[in-house]
């Protein structure tokens, strides 16, 4: 049924801003990470987030064999620690400071992050989507997030939290 292509898809999708995380884990030979702006609540009770990695992924087998991962909420700031953990040329963790957690290496400038269990994968199309159960959980209230938009990195203005005014 789609019309669209592949590019235009992309385009019109580029104008919905997102978050961006580094999803890490303690792979077999050491830590493992790969950035993803596909990051969403799906649900309070119990509390479940989802990602979407790629099927292409090489490093997303590393992080389901692990069984559970820490997706790092990344800040204003890491635009280029995005795409380090975008390079497969490169050590990913070289120069990012970070500290141990049992779901993975959480980084230590993130706005949050939040430990993952797996609990269900779905196949969608070239991506998978996986379903996890939340754990430990930490924030840093006065960091700003980094923000994907329209292929490009930014951050924004402040807003008031809750709705407040």
């Amino acid at each position: 049924m789609s019309d669209a292509g592949r590019e235009d898809f992309r385009r019109v999708l580029g104008h919905f801003p997102t978050g961006v995380t580094v999803i890490t884990a303690h792979g077999e030979a050491g830590p493992v990470g790969m950035a993803a702006n596909s990051f969403t609540s799906v649900s309070l009770d119990p509390p479940l987030v989802l990602i979407c990695p790629a099927k292409s992924s090489t490093t997303w087998p590393h992080i389901r064999d692990a069984g559970r991962f820490c997706a790092n909420i990344l800040a204003d700031h890491h635009a280029e620690v995005c795409r380090q953990f975008s390079r497969t040329d490169v050590d990913r963790f070289a120069g990012v400071s970070w500290h141990e957690r049992p779901g993975g290496p959480a980084l230590d400038e993130a706005v949050a992050w939040v430990e993952c269990e797996i609990d269900s994968e779905y196949d969608a199309g070239d991506h998978e989507i996986v379903v996890a159960r939340v754990g430990p959980i930490q924030s840093a209230e006065a960091a700003q997030p980094l923000v994907f938009f329209r292929g490009g990195f930014g951050g924004f203005q402040s807003v008031t939290a809750g709705g407040e005014s």
